[in-house]
Formats: C-alpha cells, structure tokens, sequence
C-alpha cells in the first residue's frame, strides 16, 4: 500500500527522523538581511531570509547505532550541535533543539501517545494516516499559502520531480495540511544480483526468462557452486519481510507479471489492487515449489534482512532481488572472499512477455504545523536551504551531504531530488565516452573518485559504487528500463480513504500471512480464499473509494 514505506529490518540506512516544536519567542521576530558574498543573490527569496532575532524550533527524533555510528566520524559534532544547526542559525535564524530522542519502539510508542493525546509540538513529521487524523481534529493548520509563498522556485522544482502525487496525497478537504518530504519512485527499481563467479563454474549464461532464473536457481542449490563438496548454498534470497528492498519478492512477483502492492489500472480502466490478482497465485505457486526444492532457506520465516546478509557474506546464497544500493548489501561477500564475483542485471519475465518494473508510490511522510503556531514558514525554510546546500548554486555537497559520510543526515529535514542518482550515472557515462570531466557536479564527482580508488587502487570501499554506477551497473540498467517504457508506476497515490484508515492494517497482515503460509506448503487454493476475505474483511469498499478518486481524475 502506498502509506507506509515497509522498509526491512535488513539494512536501511537513513533513520525515521521526526521533526517537532518550535518558537515561543519572546518579543517580535523580524526579517533580517542574508548573510553577503555569493550567498546574497543567492538567498534573496523571502524562503532563505533571516530571522532576527532567532526563532526556535524543537525536534523530537528517533536515534540508532546507524546515527551514533555517523557523529563518530565527525568529530566536535553531536545531534544538536553540528553543521546543519550551526547553517540553519546563521542563514535562517533558526535554532534546531530537540526535546527529547528515543530508538526504536520506543520512539513509536512516545510518539504515538503525543499524537493521541492532542498535545502535539509546532511541527511535527507523520505519515498520511496520521496526517487526516490530525487534520479532521482540528489540530494543524493549513499550508497551502505558506508553501505558495516561501517554497524557493529550486523547492518547487524539486518538490514537483515526482508530479503531483506527494501534495495530493497531503491535500485533505482541497486543503494542503503537509509539506510532503518527497522520496523518488525510480529509486524503487529492482535489479537481479547474481554470482557471477558461480555462473561462470556451472557453465551458466545470466537469465533472459524467469525460466532461466529458475534453472539457475535449481542449478546454485544443488549443483555445488561453491566447490566445497556440500548441500550448502541456495539458489534465492529471501527475509521474513517479504517486501524487503533488497532480498524480498517484489521483483520476482514482477516476472509473473504480479505486483501485490500496486493499485494498477486493469484493461477497463479501473484501479485494482494488485495482490488479489490471479497472477499472483502463480507466482506463489512456483515459490512455493522452489521452496519445497530447498532453493529458498527453510528457516526464511526467522530470518530478517541482517541475518540473510550474514548468509551472502558467508557465500550461501546466489541470487537476490534489490533495489540499486543492494550491491553494498552483497559486498559482505567479497569481503569475505576476494573470489566472490556479483553483478547487476534486469529483472525478468516468463518467456514470450515483457518485463514491467512496478514502482510503488513512494512518499509516505509530511511534515504538519501546530494549529496557531506563529512561524510555518520556518520548516519550509529548512527545505530550501538543505535543497540549496546541497544542490543549488551555494551547494557544497561533501560538506553538507557526504563527507564521505553521510552528513545529511544530521538534518531534521532531508529533501533531495528525485532522479539525483539517475542524473549522476548518466553525467558519469558522458564523461566515460568523452574523456571530458567538466560535465562531472558535485555528486557525480564524488562518485567518480570512489570507483576511480576502487579500479586503480583496489580500494575496497568502491566496489558497491562500481557495481551501482559503473558501465554495466545497476543505473545503466535503470537507464534502460526508462527509455523502454518498462517502469510501471503506482496509479493510486491520493490521502488515505476512510475505510484504508479503518482496514488497511487488517487487510495488510492477512496478506503477508496467507502469502507466507502458501509458500511453506499450505494448498495453493489457499489464495482464492485470501481474495474473498480481503474483500470482505474492507477490500470491496476501498476499490470503490479508490476509483471515485481515480474517476475524478480523468
């Protein structure tokens, strides 16, 4: 579904940051003049301006090891004093603190009882549930102006990449209640990993069909290819989480023309969801079979996306489904065996059919202003200025951005442009044809530098960019699907519907459930089952919501 972004437990990197409170400044809060220099043309808009004095704005935020990990490589820093809160006062007048941080549940829980409770802080990051909820409760305040007003026309241009699914999706009432924290579709794309070494000692050529891929998968569980003389390896990953970004089965379901978390269009032109289709039960079928051959881990229930890592580092799996950051996700191998060969190839489908790559809606949070809170404009300001700091004229991306660690996470608000990547891989590939490295930004630059220390210098930290960006990686292949029309993108993207608020949890679980159990060997006719209880259970009443937005649209 496309309001909550299901993300594995595997290796996620960015933390679910939550942005809250802010300013109950003493006196009046003016504008002030820009900082000078290149700076002074640069923030002329009321949306970089400065306050003064300074307005406040507190934060809540959920930390983790990945967050602690990064402010041990910057040295002097910590979450509330770092180069991000230093720009946003100097530029803006903005003082970021934050009330409190927690990980994990924990986070959730003191999150989930603010939002319960009413007493919500000045701004504050949901997802579009809690977004209505807010709303129709009387507790946040129209956006619509304020983002016509401060957003920078960059902010607009960025913001816009995605069309208008994000703003609609924060749109309740012809109202804009959120400004959308825009995620990028394309980024969604999945590509095979596969073993390379191990094609090459069985004699096997990369799949053209999804019969290929499962004579290759047969072929990496039971014939050796490893060399160790043991019944150890498997042909496919798979986690727990069956929608992982890496090692889940969204791209496998795609080879069978299934997409079970899209609202696609059908041949009348009508919004259906895509996990009731009958291309769905086939591809269950052919996965329950390969895991009864044991291609797939028995024990995938137990197993969430680290320990599945843990698998291809110790050289056990061959071949995994992901999204373009899975080659740092199957490096483990290599480190562990300089031997271990992976490359990136397209997905597939059944013989005589055409791929189509599905791309969920991927917007899923909105940042929310407290109903009489003085200053909205502020958390646009924080957008146009991360925009601008990493991006536009006064960018300076391996300050703001990657250092080569990732700085920009320390930002409460963390908008970037959506084809950002693609753009990089295709600025890498004319300098690759031309010699010409003029045509290389900031990010792609960046990039060239890590694989160049990878190819010349076997440095190892460039081996997932080489395998991401490099001539045959994984954005050559997304550069393909594009310009083949093979991207298949999500056709639901507006608020929540009534009953999705009420059902979607329900509906969502029985899914994954009945998915799971027919792959561990219940009767494939477990399925239709599945089809009349989604319906029945709330199914039949959001297909109807769905396409009277969908018929308002044409």
């Amino acid at each position: 579904m496309p309001f909550k972004r299901m993300v594995g437990l595997a290796t996620a990197a960015a933390s679910f940051v939550l942005l809250l409170t802010a300013c109950r400044g003493d006196g009046d809060v003016r504008e002030a003049p820009p900082p000078s220099g290149i700076e002074e043309t640069a923030y002329a808009h009321p949306g970089l301006s400065r306050y003064d004095p300074p307005v406040e704005l507190s934060f809540v935020r959920e930390t983790g090891d990945n967050l602690y990990g990064l402010l041990d490589h910057l040295p002097g820093e910590t979450l509330e004093d770092n180069r991000w809160t230093r720009l946003y006062e100097r530029v803006l007048g903005v003082r970021i603190t934050y009330e409190w941080t927690a990980k994990g549940d924990l986070y959730r829980q003191k999150l989930g009882a603010a939002l319960a409770s009413g007493d919500i802080p000045d701004v504050v990051k949901v997802d579009a549930q809690q977004l209505r909820q807010l709303s129709e409760a009387g507790l946040i305040q129209e956006l619509t102006d304020v983002y016509e007003q401060y957003a920078t026309p960059f902010t607009k241009e960025i913001l816009g990449q995605e069309g208008p699914g994000p703003f609609e999706a924060a749109t309740i009432d012809g109202k804009l209640m959120g400004i959308p924290e825009t995620l990028s579709s394309i980024e969604g794309a999945e590509f095979l990993w596969i073993r390379t070494d191990w094609l090459k000692r069985l004699g096997l050529k990369p799949p053209r069909t999804m019969e290929d891929l499962l004579t290759i998968s047969k072929a990496f569980t039971e014939n050796d290819p490893d060399g160790n003389g043991e019944h150890d390896t498997y042909g496919l990953a798979v986690t727990q989480y069956l929608w992982d970004p890496v090692k889940g089965l969204t791209g496998f379901m795609a080879g069978f023309h299934a997409y079970p978390n899209l609202w696609i269009e059908d041949d009348a032109g009508r919004l259906v969801y895509g996990a009731v289709q009958p291309e769905v039960k086939t591809a269950l079928q052919v996965l329950q079979e390969m895991y009864r051959d044991g291609q797939i881990d028995s024990e995938f229930v137990f197993k969430d996306g680290i320990k599945v890592r843990d698998q291809i580092a110790a050289g056990k799996i061959g071949m995994t489904y992901g999204q373009q950051w899975a080659s740092f996700d199957v490096q483990a191998s290599y480190t562990n065996d300089p031997e271990a060969e992976w490359g990136a190839f397209p997905i597939v489908a059944v013989a005589g059919t055409e791929v189509k790559v599905p791309l969920r809606f991927p917007t899923y949070q909105f940042l929310a202003v407290r109903k009489g809170y003085e200053h909205p404009e502020a958390v646009v300001k924080l957008f146009n200025l991360h925009l601008e700091k990493n991006w536009g004229e006064t960018a300076e991306y391996e300050t703001y951005y990657s250092t080569p660690y990732p700085a920009w996470q320390l930002s409460p608000v963390t908008p970037f442009p959506a084809h950002k990547n693609l753009e990089a891989y295709r600025q890498l590939e004319e300098a690759r044809r031309t010699g010409d490295m003029s045509v290389l930004k900031d990010e792609a630059r960046s990039i060239y530098r890590k694989i160049e220390a990878y190819l010349q210098q076997n440095d190892e930290t460039g081996w997932g960019w080489e395998k991401t960006y490099g001539p045959d990686g994984a954005f050559a292949i997304l550069d393909q699907y594009e310009k083949n029309g093979q991207l298949l993108y999500e056709r639901f993207y507006g608020a929540p519907t009534e009953t999705m608020i009420e059902r979607l949890s329900i509906l969502e679980n029985l899914k994954n459930d009945t998915f799971i159990s027919i792959i561990l060997g219940s009767p494939i006719d477990e399925f239709d089952r599945f089809v009349e209880e989604w319906h029945r259970l709330g199914g039949r009443e959001i297909t109807e919501e769905v396409n009277r937005w969908h018929a308002a649209r044409r």
